[in-house]
């Protein structure tokens, strides 16, 4: 019998690689990428296969291009799941170029489900976020919180995704998915082969942290001082991204056995627990013995003032939990930063 075929959208990015490096490892599906390498690199395929001793092809196919994108799904009409993570995603950036990220991020999705429709791909994980409750009343957030008026757009083409999704399962009954809001994930593979390095200018706090560290950076902001929160500064619920990936394989196995109740579900992704910018930053701190030169500034556009989540959903129906605590997070990101600055060094 044939391994099971799965799609990776954004399979050279952060989440996505760390998701198929799990697959690899921990199942038997036969792994595809697609990965435009707009903001990622060709040799993250490397990595993959120096930690997990396969290799996988990968597209560097536009996903906005609906003739490329069926190019890959004719060469390949065996796939039985897709995970999609391919989407532009700095809230800043979002703001700055609000049409990029609205043709990008939901033409991409459109594209792909059109070809879940022809093609006959009938389980389908969203990368969303918890970005898509935008300020909210009361925490922790669980699946049933209200959504908010998205404070990016970034954040407001996750929720029109998550709607366009919901619209196109209610016309395809063979079809499922499930929406994945997740929080901030961080961290990097435990052997330090693996992590986050955007081409661009990084946005994420973790990136921001390790680049500063090891002196890219020289001086890093903390964009608020003066919210309602412990000390001032904004409040996410970081998960290491290893655990995220695992949620993924959960939830493509949640549909793939047919224990969803409905055939459009939410899951939030998350520790249950908030910590603060300036937190996060003492964690880095102690486990690398290096000092941070920060300087506070004011509230950047389109950020929350704290968020976290209620876990009982994906403990339940997915039978996952986070395993990984800020330390370690902090800890394997170090590791990844020192790698590069090895690696750029040779």
């Amino acid at each position: 019998m044939s391994k099971k075929k799965i799609l990776v959208t954004g399979g050279c990015g952060y989440i996505g690689s760390h998701t198929i490096i799990e697959m690899l490892m921990q199942t038997d599906f036969e792994v595809v990428s697609i990965d435009s390498l707009i903001n990622s690199s060709i040799h993250t395929l490397e990595r993959i296969r120096q930690i997990t001793g396969k290799s996988i092809k990968n597209y560097q196919t536009d996903l906005c291009n609906l003739a490329e994108v069926e190019k890959v799904f004719d060469e390949n009409t065996d796939f039985v799941g897709i995970i999609h993570f391919a989407a532009l995603k700095s809230v800043p950036d979002s703001v700055a170029q609000p049409l990029h990220y609205y043709h990008n991020n939901i033409n991409s999705l459109l594209n792909l489900l059109k070809c879940c429709a022809k093609y006959g791909v009938n389980n389908f994980i969203f990368s969303s976020s918890c970005s898509v409750y935008g300020n909210v009343a009361k925490l922790p957030v669980n699946e049933q919180t209200p959504l908010s008026i998205a404070e990016s757009p970034y954040a407001y083409t996750k929720q029109i995704g998550e709607n366009i999704i919901k619209d196109f399962i209610k016309n395809q009954a063979q079809t499922k998915a499930i929406a994945l809001r997740y929080f901030n994930p961080v961290g990097a593979h435990t052997s330090g082969l693996n992590g986050e390095n955007p081409i661009n200018k990084p946005t994420s706090l973790v990136p921001v942290i390790t680049q500063t560290a090891i002196g890219i950076i020289k001086e890093m902001s903390v964009f608020g001082e003066d919210y309602d929160t412990r000390d001032g500064s904004c409040v996410r619920d970081y998960i290491h991204v290893t655990d995220i990936a695992e949620a993924h394989i959960k939830a493509l196995a949640y549909l793939l056995e047919g224990k969803n109740e409905a055939n459009y579900e939410v899951i939030n992704l998350g520790t249950g627990n908030g910590v603060t910018v300036l937190e996060a930053i003492h964690a880095f701190e102690k486990v690398s013995g290096v000092k941070l030169n920060y300087k506070m500034k004011g509230r950047r556009d389109g950020d929350v003032a704290a968020i976290y989540s209620d876990t009982t959903m994906s403990e339940q129906k997915l039978g996952w939990k986070t395993s990984i605590g800020i330390e370690e997070m902090m800890s394997s990101a170090w590791k990844w930063q020192q790698l590069l600055k090895d690696e750029q060094a040779k």
